[in-house]
């Protein structure tokens, strides 16, 4: 049956774990397109790690891989259900599964500070890109052509925003911006970094300046 999944801001929808013969929730994860493929083709989960921001093979460091009994969107296919056979406990604690501490008060909240999450959802686009690179693809043509040519062409996008600023062309100044954003994305993939390297600096600085 074909489905048109909903992805969140940052690109991702949630993906929630069950064991399929016990019934157990195990967990809850990310999955980004990328993964989701993998997932598909392997029979093994792949999720998005929203941290670091890659892919990430579930049992590839713990040796407890999830084997894919069935796959089943909700509803406003906004969030999936994974019945899954794990080779052995989920968590990382060693638990079976990651749901057991009780709630039974109002916790404390902690804010989850990242930056905007278009370019997240354009980060993980990248990413895919970069590691099944379609013949198509302008991304991964770029990406191929090396650093230094990505790094060019921030360059360039960086001059042509700064000439709309100074020009006063406002709609022009947005696109120009939104390329200088794209190439940035694309250029941090290109050197192995990541846009959470570069939240964490302004979050730094931020924290610094009182």
């Amino acid at each position: 049956m074909s489905v048109e999944l909903q992805l969140d801001r940052s690109g991702l929808i949630p993906a929630i774990v069950q064991d399929a013969d016990s019934g157990q929730v195990l967990m809850l994860g990310y999955v980004s397109p990328g993964s989701l493929r993998r997932t598909l083709e392997g029979g093994t989960v792949w999720f998005y790690s929203r941290s670091r921001q890659e892919l990430w093979h579930k049992g590839d460091v713990s040796g407890s891989f999830l084997h894919v009994n069935s796959m089943e969107a909700d509803c406003d296919s906004d969030t999936l259900l994974l019945k899954v056979k794990p080779d052995g406990p989920v968590c990382h604690t060693g638990s079976q599964g990651c749901f057991f501490t009780p709630v039974d008060r109002m916790p404390a909240v902690r804010e989850h500070e990242m930056g905007s999450g278009i370019l997240e959802a354009l980060f993980a686009v990248v990413q895919d890109r970069q590691r099944d690179p379609p013949e198509d693809s302008y991304t991964a043509k770029l990406l191929a052509s090396g650093v230094g040519r990505v790094a060019q062409k921030v360059i360039e996008e960086a001059g042509e925003s700064a000439i709309a600023a100074v020009e006063g062309h406002r709609e022009e100044l947005a696109g120009e911006v939104a390329d200088l954003f794209y190439h940035t994305m694309v250029l941090l993939a290109a050197a192995g970094a990541t846009p959470a390297d570069v939240w964490r600096v302004l979050q730094e600085r931020r924290s610094g300046q009182g």
